[in-house]
C-alpha cells in the first residue's frame, strides 16, 4: 500500500463571535434585598428628570415675568472719558469672493 499525501481542501476554521462583555468568575446572582425595589435606578432617574423639568419650568416662568414687566432695571450709565481725541472714524464693509478656475 502506498499512501500518497493528498492536500486537504481549504477548510475555514469556525469563528467564535464574542460580545466583548466580561463574565465574572463565580459571581453569585444578585438577590433583591427586602424593602428595596429592583427598579431603584429607574426611579432615581425619573425623579431626576422630574426635578430638572420643574427647575427648567420655573426658570421659564421667571424669564417670562421679567420680560413682561419690562426687563431688567436700567441703571444710569456712566459716560466713559475718551483716552484721546477722536479725529475721524470710517467704516468699511468687506466682501470677499473666492472664485474657481475658468476651466
Amino acid at each position: 500500500m502506498t499512501s500518497a499525501a493528498q492536500p486537504e481542501p481549504d477548510v475555514e476554521p469556525e469563528v467564535e463571535v464574542v460580545d466583548a462583555l466580561p463574565v465574572p468568575a463565580l459571581a453569585p446572582a444578585p438577590v433583591p434585598v427586602a424593602g428595596r425595589a429592583v427598579a431603584a435606578p429607574v426611579v432615581r432617574q425619573a425623579a431626576a428628570v422630574a426635578a430638572g423639568s420643574f427647575v427648567a419650568g420655573a426658570a421659564t416662568v421667571a424669564a417670562a415675568r421679567l420680560v413682561r414687566r419690562g426687563g431688567l432695571s436700567r441703571r444710569r450709565r456712566r459716560r466713559r472719558r475718551a483716552l484721546g481725541q477722536v479725529v475721524a472714524t470710517r467704516s468699511f464693509l468687506v466682501d470677499v469672493h473666492v472664485l474657481g478656475s475658468r476651466d
